[in-house]
């Protein structure tokens, strides 16, 4: 994008100075000569009035010939029925020259060399030249500015479209100062929040639906279990058929609920968490910086987990910027791992959690002061779109806390693991 803005421009700045400078070199050119030869005509018209009058050649004023006379130039002097009388030095061949009627029947001619022209012709033109390659260079500087200011904007608006069809739904504040882009950025916004609260209604719609489900086959069996046991023989039978069924049914709603959870989680990789938290760190290490505060990192290397690098990098973004806003003191960053899976681990050392609010923390809507309480809803839902949790673990002070699935061992085993690239 920034390459074809630029070429675009520039081809718009070449072909401008293209058109207006050729006929502007050519117009000077002639222009200077036009100039020379009126100069000329000039000067034999001041000489013919102050030589008016004169009726012999020794009445002529010598002075006013020499000063009409240009540098290297000549006056030729034909008085009717006189000599022809010739001041100056020789102008060489081809010289420009002018001449006007004098006296009855005499005329007056006033040359001077060629080349006298020619150097100021050229001087004007190479200047005029100057002036478009001067432009050419400032509508490039201008080309590679524009260029810049429209193309990190676009690239901005592409990351985070990309960014939200990676499941990262947290807004973003920043905006260029080109309305027609910022309105693309709010409008992603906007879609972001009707996403994650698309998202959100989903998944609770699954776990309501899974857990009814899960409870009503639960009771079936139960009877079924109990009329297994019935002494009609044709009773137990189809007992054992209806209990065979549910045990079914069962199975095929454990399947249809991993394999949405695989669905969600299609973009996990394996990911080195001391590589990747330590980014979010650097992140936002400048803000705590800001607002005098300190953050503590403590990363062990060989963690693996099968994770989205962008939901990773969004949720614990989310969570640390939740302790700047509600929390205090220093803010640890730490992994570690479990028997079943890998936790990382987010705390600061202010108030913690009120006890009012700690039921609903992960609620949308619900916070303190004057944020929006989206962050750490939009958090867990990151976070589970690949398969892990989000629990508050500690209330005062805060601590939040990720599972995350660990790397199976056929991915470390498997083919070698490649640099995660942002998405």
């Amino acid at each position: 994008m920034r390459r074809r803005i630029l070429q675009s421009t520039l081809l718009v700045v070449a072909l401008t100075a293209l058109v207006l400078g050729g006929p502007l070199a050519i117009t000077t050119w002639r222009l200077v000569e036009d100039f020379h030869r009126a100069d000329l005509t000039s000067r034999l018209e001041q000489l013919g009035e102050r030589l008016d009058g004169s009726a012999t050649l020794d009445q002529i004023d010598q002075t006013a010939i020499d000063l009409s006379v240009p540098p290297g130039g000549q006056l030729t002097l034909e008085p009717s029925g006189q000599p022809r009388q010739v001041f100056g030095a020789d102008p060489g061949p081809d010289p420009v020259a002018e001449a006007l009627p004098f006296g009855p029947g005499g005329s007056l001619t006033m040359a001077e060399p060629r080349y006298v022209m020619r150097a100021e012709q050229l001087q004007v033109t190479a200047v005029v030249l100057l002036l478009v390659v001067l432009s050419i260079g400032t509508g490039t500087v201008v080309a590679t500015v524009t260029a810049q200011r429209l193309a990190e904007p676009l690239r901005d608006v592409a990351d985070r479209a990309a960014r939200l069809g990676a499941g990262d739904f947290r807004a973003t504040p920043h905006r260029h100062g080109i309305p027609e882009l910022d309105r693309v950025s709010d409008v992603l916004d906007t879609s972001a929040v009707a996403l994650a609260d698309l998202v959100q209604r989903e998944r609770t719609l699954v776990g309501d639906v899974s857990h009814q489900l899960r409870s009503r086959l639960t009771a079936l069996q139960l009877r079924l279990d109990e009329l297994a046991t019935h002494p009609d023989p044709s009773a137990r039978r189809e007992a054992l058929a209806a209990l065979e069924q549910t045990e079914r049914l069962a199975a095929v709603l454990d399947e249809l609920l991993e394999a949405a959870r695989v669905a969600r989680a299609a973009g996990a990789e394996l990911q080195d968490l001391k590589e990747a938290l330590s980014a979010v760190a650097d992140e936002w290490r400048p803000a705590l910086r800001a607002a005098g505060r300190a953050l503590r990192v403590r990363l062990p290397a060989g963690l693996l987990a099968r994770v989205t690098p962008a939901r990773l990098r969004e949720a614990v973004g989310a969570l640390v910027d939740n302790a700047i806003q509600h929390g205090g003191g220093t803010v640890t960053l730490s992994a570690r791992s479990t028997e079943n899976s890998l936790l990382v681990e987010v705390s600061d050392t202010g108030h913690g959690v009120p006890e009012e609010l700690v039921p609903h923390v992960f609620d949308r809507g619900v916070s303190v002061g004057s944020s929006t309480g989206l962050g750490l809803a939009l958090a867990r839902a990151l976070v589970e779109a690949d398969g892990g949790r989000l629990e508050l673990s500690r209330a005062r002070p805060a601590m939040f806390t990720i599972f995350l699935p660990a790397a199976r061992a056929d991915d470390v085993m498997g083919a070698p693991r490649t640099p995660a690239t942002p998405r």
